[in-house]
């Protein structure tokens, strides 16, 4: 075994046994003692969720316009950022 392998191995065995206390206490003698929540049937959850929903027609309508504006931002950022006089400097300058 390598030499300067062991020392690393020893420091992540000790620090594996470190104790955190500030985690052992985190419950309230009420939180220990409470009931466990009830389980509900997922179905009536997810069914009601849907009659609530918000408007998937409208929804899109705000994608769709969000997406046409970034699309006309990154058209806007697509055209040069030299005028013809820098650029022609430039072309000069890597010849």
């Amino acid at each position: 075994m390598n030499r300067a392998i062991l020392p690393l191995i020893l420091l992540c065995l000790a620090a594996g046994c470190t104790q955190f206390p500030a985690l052992d206490r985190t419950l309230t003698p009420e939180l220990q003692d409470a009931d466990y929540p009830e389980l509900v049937p997922l179905g009536p959850v997810l069914a009601s969720a849907q009659r609530s929903g918000a408007d998937p027609a409208r929804q899109n309508t705000a994608i769709d316009s969000r997406v046409a504006a970034l699309q006309a931002r990154a058209a806007r950022l697509r055209g040069s950022v030299l005028n013809g006089a820098e650029r022609v400097r430039l072309e000069e300058g890597l010849r």
